[in-house]
């Protein structure tokens, strides 16, 4: 086993060795602009696209039409609620999202409304669940889009987007799911879920940073969005810029790959997922785990460690690579906005660690954080008995 061991994939993923391989000729050999339709550079460029663009949207059953290629999720989140609102604020102007949705849509939508929008923001039960019959309730006259994140980029929880996007369709109301955690690791159908605009990312599926897609469904209905980016008409109008063709055609071998390897995959990282949450609590003891038992990313794992605060703990275990949250506000001294919203206090939403099992995580690597992790709890407990007055079985902040 090599150190440090990496348990931080929903932060990001290692870039599959397969995923380089395919996308090392065209930064040196094919090096062509894809929109040079005048020689052979260009062609082969554009022509790479096209199959990539055909790989990442039979991986969700979608057309290739319907694949927007972006920088990432969230510039196609940017571009779904905003082009939305620009392009449908004839019709109205209520948004709806949910209080654990990944910052890129809340800060969106909350830009939204200082420009005039009124957003709904609907809570969720304490496994991080939203119930569709309180979206149909949140649903007006002048609805215009709900965005309903598929799986929880903290706790895992995977949202019943069938049943959320019928009530949509049901009252003619637009219906965006921000799937980035979901696509490449557990089924995706945009036909059997129902969904108009789909947002996700290359770099969480074992591909490159710095590339993404949006699907937008062409029919039934067909979704018009107002452009963010002006400058070429890239992309069908809708994102202008030069494509970035070797991140590209890495996220399509990643898409490939995935089709191909994702159902094993599932069920070996879950295992290690269970193994883990197992060793823990055997070895740790006074354990909580947050986000749903069963519906949930099959590598998730958060969990509270009862009188020992987060912060601390990690510094104890410096070569096992986890976080308290999102990567994308891991600089921000605040508590993590999810797990307030499913009731988690304050004070124990600082004891909390997400681990992110995946493709290259080993079994020895799980035994191997079971031990550390084991070793610094016992220390931090010791270290801050007198300080929290800690009991075995309640949670820093009831000892607090």
């Amino acid at each position: 086993m090599t150190k440090p061991v990496y348990l931080d994939n929903h932060s990001t993923t290692q870039v599959d060795p397969r995923v380089v391989q395919a996308m090392l000729p065209y930064f040196t050999q094919h090096f062509g602009n894809a929109a040079s339709k005048q020689h052979l550079f260009g062609w082969n460029a554009e022509a790479a696209v096209e199959k990539a663009r055909h790989d990442v949207a039979s991986l969700i059953n979608a057309s290739s039409e319907e694949i927007v290629f972006t920088s990432g999720a969230t510039e196609s989140i940017n571009l779904t609620i905003k082009g939305v609102a620009d392009e449908y604020r004839s019709r109205g102007n209520h948004i709806i999202t949910v209080a654990t949705e990944h910052s890129a849509v809340l800060d969106s939508v909350r830009k939204l409304e200082r420009q005039g929008f009124d957003i709904t923001i609907l809570p969720v039960d304490n496994r991080g669940m939203v119930d569709s019959q309180t979206v149909k309730a949140a649903i007006r006259t002048d609805t215009i889009l709900v965005s309903v994140m598929m799986a929880n980029n903290e706790i895992g929880t995977i949202a019943p987007l069938k049943e959320i996007a019928a009530c949509c369709k049901a009252q003619d109301v637009l219906f965006h799911t921000d799937a980035t955690q979901a696509v490449g690791r557990i089924p995706v159908d945009v036909c059997i879920l129902g969904v108009d605009l789909l947002s996700f990312s290359a770099h969480k599926m074992y591909g490159p940073k710095g590339v993404g897609a949006l699907f937008v469904r062409l029919s039934k209905p067909s979704i018009r969005l107002a452009t963010q980016l002006d400058g070429g008409g890239h992309e069908r109008g809708l994102r202008s810029g030069t494509l970035n063709v070797p991140g590209i055609v890495g996220f399509g071998k990643a898409c490939d790959l995935a089709g191909m390897e994702m159902k094993e995959e599932a069920i070996r990282v879950a295992s290690l997922r269970n193994q883990l949450r197992d060793g823990l609590s055997d070895r740790v003891g006074d354990v909580w785990f947050n986000g749903h038992p069963e519906q949930t990313l099959p590598g998730n794992l958060n969990v509270i460690f009862s009188g020992v605060r987060a912060d601390k703990l990690m510094m104890c275990v410096k070569d096992i690579a986890v976080s308290t949250g999102s990567a994308c506000s891991s600089g921000s001294p605040e508590p993590s906005h999810v797990l307030l919203a499913i009731g988690v206090e304050k004070q124990d939403a600082g004891s909390s660690i997400r681990f992110g099992v995946g493709r290259f995580t080993t079994s020895e690597e799980i035994e191997y954080t079971i031990e550390q992790f084991g070793e610094a709890v016992r220390l931090e407990r010791e270290r801050t008995l007198n300080s929290y007055h800690y009991q075995p079985g309640k949670t820093l902040h009831e000892t607090n």
